[in-house]
């Protein structure tokens, strides 16, 4: 069997790298495709798990429109299916890329593997246009590797058929485990910061582009400011997100504004932190690894479990709950709870799923 892996940005590649090195070290026949979605930061990720794609789409361009991405996806994927005539196709997630990847591959008859299926906000639009791509996804989908019971239902109760659904946990904690296992995270941590006591802050989200994304980051300010913490933020590279925070914090004496740091040094912030404000989905996932609390700056959350497992709370985005949530989260200390998203063996079974083993 031929099975090949499709990504495009940082967090793609983070979930789906364990599940090719996996495939790779069994002696299996792999083969990656890169879309460039997000060009720099998918770069970063590639050559921290050192898997070079087979074949580079390069779609990325200034003030790309989603209609665009999926344009040029479907243009340049359809050719490589074709030649190389996979027996499955895997996408991760729910980037413009995964569900793209996904709709070429359903469109060819290839049966599309979905890692991380079953995400639900419960919201259309936000996040947008996430929420709409991993629905159609799971659709397309003829296996849905998902990452917790509350995913498994989402999709039966969407009324999927349950012996394409699979519960194996969530590929980022065995991503996390392979580089805990070979880094000094401490050591990596002194490259970027030289004091102890810091929150760990970021921002890229679409829907919070604009007044959302102003009261977070005066909510952070007033409080960074009261209780005398510094804030690091590494600032995506979206310009629209580096126009708002340069007016909001680009003088704030308590703010350490950065460039995008590769992952390693990412996780030796998260492993540092005394907590975390984000409103990525993937930190909210990455965060328990580490035994850290999460303030999620979103109305929504389609990772319920973090919340459920008293490892984070779900602030919403005005200044007001969001103050309120980063007052909580500085007052807790998480002891040993257990990781909500899994065990680090998800890529094995997924790989004895489609070879058609018992997990």
């Amino acid at each position: 069997m031929k099975f090949c892996f499709v990504f495009g940005t940082r967090p793609e590649v983070i979930k789906i790298a364990p599940v090719y090195l996996y495939f790779k070290k069994t002696g299996e026949k792999v083969l990656s495709v890169a879309t460039a979605q997000h060009r720099e930061m998918m770069d970063m990720m590639v050559d921290v798990f050192k898997m070079q794609p087979d074949y580079d789409l390069n779609i990325m361009s200034h003030n790309q429109s989603l209609n665009r991405i999926v344009a040029l996806i479907m243009e340049k994927l359809e050719p490589i299916f074709i030649k190389e005539k996979p027996d499955i196709v895997f996408v991760q997630g729910d980037t413009t890329t995964a569900f793209t990847s996904a709709l070429c591959a359903f469109h060819l008859s290839i049966p599309v593997a979905h890692i991380e299926a079953g995400l639900r906000s419960g919201n259309l639009f936000d996040p947008f246009p996430e929420e709409l791509n991993r629905k159609l996804i799971d659709v397309t989908s003829s296996y849905m590797f998902a990452p917790t019971k509350r995913a498994m239902q989402n999709l039966l109760s969407e009324g999927i058929e349950k012996k394409r659904i699979f519960v194996v946990g969530n590929t980022v904690v065995d991503a996390l485990q392979l580089i805990k296992r070979k880094l000094d995270l401490t050591l990596l941590r002194k490259d970027i910061v030289n004091f102890d006591k810091y929150i760990l802050l970021t921002l890229h989200r679409r829907e919070n582009i604009g007044e959302r994304m102003r009261s977070i980051l005066r909510a952070v300010a007033s409080f960074a400011k009261e209780n005398k913490i510094e804030v690091i933020f590494p600032v995506h590279k979206n310009p629209k997100v580096r126009e708002i925070v340069n007016q909001e914090v680009g003088s704030c004496e308590n703010f350490r504004l950065i460039e995008p740091v590769d992952y390693f040094h990412f996780l030796s912030l998260l492993d540092g932190a005394k907590f975390v404000v984000t409103d990525s989905g993937g930190i909210q996932e990455e965060a328990p690894s580490f035994g850290k609390f999460v303030v999620v700056t979103r109305e929504t959350t389609e990772r319920p479990e973090l919340i459920e497992s008293n490892m984070g709370i779900l602030a919403g985005t005005c200044y007001e709950k969001v103050y309120a949530a980063l007052a909580k989260a500085n007052g807790i200390t998480l002891n040993d709870i257990a990781n909500p998203f899994g065990d680090g063996k998800a890529s094995q079974r997924i790989h004895k799923i489609v070879r058609g083993d018992k997990p």
